[in-house]
């Protein structure tokens, strides 16, 4: 039994192979305790923790269960919240050079799930704010925060709710995929009340923050959103009939359009 053979399984139950092969580099580094150095080293494996990673790999292409749920990674994730996945990371990115080039301070994460933006914002300086529909992803968010040594205000809320005070930057991740759309087997393990809108477009959310967030905004405060594929002429038209300006979208590493933010300047 190899590293390839193990791939395979993944392969041959459907899983895309640079995906596959990713997917097996997160298994041997949490199952035995191997470095990305090790691999590029070849440092042996020992054979009964491979067995172990096997195992896993079979479960995965079993069930097509998420490989997150069952492997204990960085942030916890279980089927109350949304898996964290490179889209945020830009996101995150995005909002770290307005708060840094602005000098902001006080953050409002919507709909935060496992809390990855909310912590990531925290570590970074700010003093942050978070806030879901859902109680169960706010356990899990306070779990993770608590992991991850961050003090964050968590407060349950449908959007601004409960919410009180200003900010000066608002990020979501808000729900953006429109209601009827087929998934992939693996989201389908995930919260449809953190994917789906109720309405067609996949942009109600967006809409709300932007009118409802004016009135939590400090004067020159921004609103940042991951954006869904084919969102951001939309999302830009609502920062325009709300009068945000130094509108900026920035594009994933596809090329295609995944982070919008405006500014409240008025």
């Amino acid at each position: 039994m190899n590293i390839q053979e193990i791939v395979s399984i993944l392969v041959s139950a459907g899983i895309e192979p640079n995906e596959a092969k990713k997917e097996v580099k997160m298994l041997i580094e949490h199952y035995c305790n191997y470095s990305a150095k090790d691999i590029i080293m070849g440092k042996p494996i020992d054979y009964e923790k491979l067995k172990i990673v096997k195992q896993k790999a079979e479960l995965r292409a079993k069930t097509r269960e998420p490989i997150q749920y069952f492997m204990g990674n960085y942030y916890k994730v279980n089927p109350d919240v949304l898996i964290p996945r490179d889209e945020p990371e830009i996101v995150v990115h995005h909002a770290i050079n307005i708060i840094k080039s602005k000098g902001l301070k006080k953050v409002l994460d919507i709909g935060t799930g496992s809390g990855c933006i909310a912590c990531a914002l925290s570590e970074a300086g700010c003093e942050v704010s978070a806030c879901d529909v859902s109680e169960k992803a706010l356990s899990v968010a306070k779990e993770n925060s608590k992991n991850l040594y961050q003090k964050i205000d968590f407060v349950h809320s449908d959007l601004f709710s409960n919410i009180e005070g200003k900010f000066d930057l608002i990020i979501s991740n808000p729900p953006y995929i429109p209601v009827g759309t087929e998934l992939q087997k693996e989201v389908q393990f995930e919260p449809n009340i953190a994917l789906f809108t109720t309405e067609s477009t996949g942009c109600e959310f967006y809409k709300k923050i932007i009118e409802q967030g004016r009135d939590y905004l400090n004067k020159g405060g921004y609103v940042v959103f991951e954006l869904g594929i084919g969102e951001s002429e939309q999302v830009k038209t609502f920062f325009e009939e709300c009068r945000y300006t130094n509108i900026v979208v920035e594009k994933d590493l596809a090329g295609i359009d995944r982070v919008i933010s405006g500014q409240n300047c008025s």
